[in-house]
């Protein structure tokens, strides 16, 4: 690429600015203001359970007519994101690296003893800054880690929503870009349909908030042949079942630990750990839906490259670093528990094979 072009596009412009901040504005005030399903969190290691208004559906529809609307009136471009990637992207990463920032100065500072915002505080600024030091830190009474979960949800069907405009204004709209944009959209409006579900997840229970493909299609055309098409679908349907089927699962046992698994009455090891359904198969299942999913995503843009394939691999990287960090944290909290869990179901993600 040339780094004359590239640097340039890398710093913030003013519209990109105003761009990233309309829509965390719109997020916040429609998260508050929108009706919507308002959820009990998990219990808390002190007894307290944390709310969360599950109208991410409500605002995200609300969100692409408004726009769709603001495009027909030439208002604001549909290809505001196709155009502005880069420069959005580091205004993005200079954003993320402030709110961090400031999170771990507050959260330093707090003295709160709940377990929301006690500060878990190692001493070492790097790991600190890293993983968070709060576990649900807020600001003006907004969950800051479920808002950016759903900011980067919402974000990503925008991204390629402007990307699949643009390529439509290019007449460059190909199979492998109407299969990736259906792959997307399903996974992204499927969890705001059961947004409920991600307040019983790793992220939200046990990560603190720390700082922890579509233009490669729009640039590079690939035709697939009618066999990787299925296949692809197939790859996308499968990991789909499992990755909704285990977090349904996982989230309907917390709320119900009596509720029958595949019609049957559940495993319980000890009387905490489900050990049925996807849970009786690999102790993080969902991970392994997940990644299928992920691999579905790039296999449009065919086998030329490695390029597309960066988001499975960094998402596998990613699971397999979590899922061992998971596993030393349940060993301590459920000792002989954990271990008669392990003997039950021995695979970690894949069974038979890790």
């Amino acid at each position: 690429m040339d780094l004359g072009v590239l640097l340039p596009s890398l710093i913030p412009s003013l519209q990109s600015v105003y761009v990233l901040v309309s829509y965390f504005v719109y997020l916040a005030v429609a998260g508050e203001l929108l009706p919507g399903k308002v959820i009990r969190g998990v219990v808390l290691s002190d007894g307290s359970q944390l709310r969360y208004r599950c109208n991410g559906l409500f605002a995200l529809t609300l969100l692409v007519a408004i726009l769709g609307i603001s495009a027909k009136l030439g208002i604001v471009s549909p290809l505001v994101v196709a155009d502005r990637g880069l420069e959005l992207l580091s205004a993005t990463f200079i954003f993320c690296v402030l709110v961090t920032l400031v999170l771990y100065i507050t959260g330093r500072s707090s003295s709160d003893k709940s377990s929301s915002l006690k500060p878990h505080v190692s001493g070492n600024l790097v790991h600190d800054w890293w993983f968070g030091i709060q576990l649900n830190p807020q600001f003006l009474s907004i969950d800051l880690k479920f808002f950016f979960v759903r900011a980067g949800m919402m974000g990503w069907l925008l991204i390629n929503l402007s990307i699949l405009a643009k390529s439509v204004q290019d007449d460059s709209l190909s199979q492998s870009m109407i299969l990736y944009q259906i792959f997307c959209a399903l996974y992204i409006l499927d969890y705001f349909v059961h947004e409920e579900y991600m307040t019983s997840t790793w992220d939200i229970i046990a990560e603190r908030l720390g700082f922890m493909l579509g233009w490669w299609l729009l640039h590079n055309k690939v035709e697939l042949t009618v066999p990787a098409i299925v296949a692809n679908c197939f790859v996308f349907l499968i990991g789909y079942m499992v990755f909704r089927g285990a977090n349904k699962q996982k989230h309907i046992f917390k709320k119900n630990p009596k509720t029958p698994i595949w019609g049957k009455p559940p495993v319980v090891v000890g009387g905490k750990l489900l050990a049925s359904g996807y849970w009786g198969i690999a102790r993080h299942c969902n991970y392994l839906g997940d990644l299928m999913l992920a691999l579905s995503f790039s296999l449009p843009c065919g086998i030329s490259s490695p390029v597309p394939y960066f988001y499975p691999i960094y998402l596998l990287i990613l699971l397999i670093w979590r899922e061992r960090r998971d596993e030393v944290r349940c060993a301590e909290k459920y000792k002989e528990i954990w271990a008669e869990y392990l003997r039950l179901v021995p695979y970690r993600i894949l069974p038979y094979v890790y």
